[in-house]
């Protein structure tokens, strides 16, 4: 399988989207197929599935069997399987992949109705990125219908935050940010961008400190909250890097920035500094979370491993940054994001 695999990936260059969001038409050239083993295995799995679509997500704020969390858990499983999907497609060249990513992708956009909840809706990212990969070998009707989903995504979340929403510096506008920036690169729109440039910076003055550390920690005590809140800001700065612009280390009046940020969380990531999580949150629900058993609310050890996404998307804007996100990797077992392997941006 993998002798044919080498060939196609040599070949599965498919012409290239207009516009993109992150990964654009020089992903997955010249990849080894040997590090496509897992995303293949995950994408095969997948073909004979239905998607799970909903029109309407809803997980924040809410405990376990409350509400419709669980059905929303259920169809959130769309969303690292589309990705797969579309991986898969432009790593083989194989059109079922790409077929059956096209369904998925047809599926949400024909039926959800966006809450502009950036909690709820934060893993549409892994469908943005999808619709980067699939976008130019789609039906014309389908990837019109993409770009007013996508459309719609960044205006009402640029909508959203012009409207000085109570979660205006916190973790959730750091998510809304990534949606709006994602979105609005993936459309090409110029008059989006700017909007989602200038909230970016905004959001950075607001949350981040001079010191790098971030305002979610002050009201949450918890480094979960940290890496929550700074990795949906360095989608968005890795979707400007993607197009020219370098946002890792924009400066606020007041001297702070992502890049300061990253380097706060340095020494937890590494071991020289240790925290319990949660042991002095400023936030009731946190507590209500633990007394239903939901444990990681309750104060424990912070494990490092929840720093591998952080320097792995670190590493996309500054590559000082890959040997600490592969020595985490390594030592704690967790892995980064797939598509991190092949980003060349």
């Amino acid at each position: 399988m993998y002798s044919l695999l080498a060939a196609l990936v040599l070949v599965a260059t498919p012409a290239a989207a207009e516009h993109h969001a992150i990964l654009g038409p020089q992903f997955a050239r010249g990849v080894d197929p040997s590090a496509t083993r897992d995303i293949i295995r995950r994408a095969d799995a997948a073909i004979g599935r239905r998607p799970g679509a909903i029109a309407r997500l809803h997980t924040e704020g809410t405990l376990p069997g409350k509400g419709i969390r669980d059905i929303s858990l259920k169809a959130k499983q769309d969303q690292p399987i589309v990705l797969d999907l579309a991986l898969a497609w432009r790593l083989t060249g194989n059109r079922r992949y790409l077929d059956q990513a096209g369904r998925y992708l047809a599926a949400w956009v024909n039926l959800y109705q966006m809450s502009f909840n950036p909690i709820d809706e934060t893993d549409f990212d892994k469908l943005l990125l999808a619709t980067d990969l699939t976008e130019a070998d789609l039906p014309p009707a389908l990837r019109a219908k993409l770009d007013r989903f996508w459309r719609r995504m960044a205006a009402g979340y640029l909508d959203a935050m012009d409207t000085v929403p109570k979660s205006q510096m916190n973790n959730w506008q750091s998510h809304r940010v990534k949606l709006a920036m994602m979105a609005a690169f993936q459309t090409g729109d110029a008059g989006l961008i700017g909007r989602a440039r200038a909230a970016f910076r905004k959001q950075v003055a607001a949350n981040i400190h001079p010191d790098g550390s971030v305002f979610d920690f002050g009201e949450r005590d918890a480094l979960h909250y940290v890496t929550y809140d700074l990795d949906p800001l360095l989608m968005a700065a890795i979707a400007a890097k993607t197009h020219g612009e370098d946002w890792y280390r924009w400066q606020s009046a007041t001297g702070s920035s992502l890049a300061a940020a990253v380097r706060w969380l340095e020494p937890y990531a590494r071991g020289t500094q240790t925290h319990t999580e949660f042991a002095n949150s400023r936030v009731a629900f946190d507590r209500q979370r633990a007394a239903a058993g939901q444990g990681e609310y309750a104060p424990h050890a912070w494990d490092r491993g929840n720093a591998v996404p952080t320097f792995s998307l670190a590493a996309l804007c500054d590559p000082a940054w890959a040997p600490l996100a592969r020595q985490l990797a390594d030592q704690t077992g967790r892995r980064p994001a797939a598509w991190t392997q092949f980003y060349r941006g």
